[in-house]
C-alpha cells in the first residue's frame, strides 16, 4: 500500500511539473501585453485575449515555418521507416556472421554527441550543393533517427512468432513478400510508436536546423521561436502564443497514436 502510494504521488508531481509550465505559457499567450509585465503575476488573465495568437499567425513568418517542420517531418517519419523497418526485420530475423557487432555499432552511431559533427556536415552540405535545402535537413535527421528506431523496431519484430514467417513461406510467398503481408501490418503499433519518435525528434531540432539553413523561407519552428529572443527584449505574449501553437501538432498526434505508442514501446522495451 506504501510502495502504491508512493508511485502515484511521484507521478502527479511529474504530471505537475510538466503541465504547470504549459499552463503558465497559454495563461501568458491570453494577456494583452499590459498584463503580462504586471508584478506579481497573475495566473488567470483579468482581460483575455488571442490578439497574440493572431499576430503570430497574420504578422510573423511563423506560419512557414509550421510547414516547413511538417514538410520536413513526414519526410523523415517515411524515410526513417523505410529504411529503419527493414534493417530491424533483417537484424531480427536473419541470421548472418557479425550480426551483433554490427547492429550495436550502427546503435554507437546515435550516441555521438550531435554538436561534434555540425562542421563535417555543414562542409558536406556545401560541398554537394545541398545547403539551406530541405532535402538536406530530411537526409540528415533520418540518418540520426535510424538507428534508435531501428532497434525499436527490432525489439518489435522479435515479439512476432516466427512461425508467421514460415507459415507464408511454406504457402508460397517469398522472404519479401512474407514481410510486406503479413509481418509489416502486425507492426503498426511499433510502426507508430517509432513515426513519433522520429516526428518529434524533428519538430524539436534547433540544432540542424539552425546549422544548415540560412534563409528565412527554409526556417523550421524551433529556429522561428527563438528569434522572438533579440537583444531588444523578448514578446513574452506573442512568444508564449507562438509556443502553444507549437505544442499542438505533436500532441494531436500522440493523441492520434496513443495506443500504438504506447504497446509499441513496450513491446520494443521488452525484447530490444
Amino acid at each position: 500500500m506504501k510502495r502504491n502510494l508512493f508511485v502515484y504521488v511521484l507521478l502527479i508531481c511529474t504530471a505537475v511539473v510538466a503541465v504547470v509550465p504549459v499552463l503558465w505559457g497559454l495563461t501568458t499567450a491570453l494577456k494583452p501585453k499590459s498584463e503580462v509585465v504586471t508584478y506579481p503575476p497573475q495566473w488567470v488573465p483579468a482581460h483575455p485575449t488571442l490578439r497574440n495568437f493572431g499576430v503570430v499567425l497574420r504578422e510573423t513568418s511563423m506560419p512557414r515555418y509550421f510547414a516547413n517542420s511538417l514538410l520536413i517531418g513526414v519526410g523523415t517519419v517515411l524515410m526513417t521507416l523505410a529504411v529503419a523497418a527493414h534493417a530491424g526485420y533483417a537484424l531480427a530475423r536473419l541470421r548472418f556472421p557479425g550480426k551483433s557487432v554490427l547492429a550495436f555499432g550502427i546503435l554507437a552511431t546515435a550516441m555521438i554527441p550531435g554538436i561534434s559533427i555540425l562542421v563535417p556536415l555543414y562542409a558536406l552540405a556545401s560541398k554537394v550543393k545541398l545547403y539551406d535545402g530541405y532535402t538536406i535537413l530530411i537526409l540528415v535527421s533520418t540518418a540520426w533517427q535510424v538507428p534508435t528506431v531501428m532497434w525499436l523496431l527490432k525489439g518489435f519484430f522479435e515479439t512476432v512468432p516466427r512461425e508467421l514467417d514460415e507459415s507464408a513461406l511454406i504457402d508460397g510467398c517469398t522472404r519479401w513478400s512474407a514481410f510486406y503481408r503479413v509481418i509489416l501490418p502486425l507492426a503498426r503499433p511499433g510502426m507508430a510508436a517509432a513515426a513519433l519518435l522520429a516526428f518529434v525528434f524533428v519538430w524539436n531540432d534547433f540544432l540542424i536546423a539552425f546549422t544548415l539553413t540560412v534563409s528565412d523561407s527554409r526556417r523550421v519552428i524551433a529556429v522561428g521561436l527563438y528569434q522572438y529572443i533579440s537583444q531588444y527584449g523578448i514578446e513574452w505574449g506573442e512568444l508564449m502564443a507562438a509556443v502553444i501553437l507549437a505544442l499542438l501538432p505533436v500532441l494531436i498526434m500522440f493523441w492520434a497514436l496513443q495506443r500504438h505508442f504506447i504497446s509499441g514501446l513496450t513491446a520494443g522495451a521488452m525484447k530490444g
